[in-house]
């Protein structure tokens, strides 16, 4: 079986989330996917590198979903939500992944 890289399941949970929130107007359900995401690629992240550098990551997963925010009024929300999810899948690649 292929395990997906934590990094494309941290990133495909903040755009996967926006998204099912956007279309769906249903915020909520953008929010499981959000953490269904989130709690699968911590998990990844704990399995390989340590409970520290998974819950830095969360903590960074947290911040990313909180930071697309404000960040989105600024550059519009989808450029915000690629780019925080862009940032937090290439700490993910740095801390985690290239060592699996």
């Amino acid at each position: 079986m292929v395990k997906v890289p934590a990094a494309v399941v941290a990133a495909s949970g903040l755009v996967g989330g926006y998204a099912v929130a956007r279309f769906t107007k249903k915020r909520q359900l953008g929010g499981v996917v959000l953490a269904v995401a989130g709690a699968a690629a911590a998990a990844q992240w704990k399995q390989v590198a340590g409970g520290k550098v998974a819950g830095a990551l969360t903590g960074a997963y947290v911040a990313a979903f909180a930071g697309s925010h404000p960040l989105a009024k600024k550059v519009g929300p989808w450029p915000a939500v690629f780019g925080v999810a862009g940032g937090v899948a290439a700490a993910s690649y740095v801390l985690v992944d290239r060592r699996a």
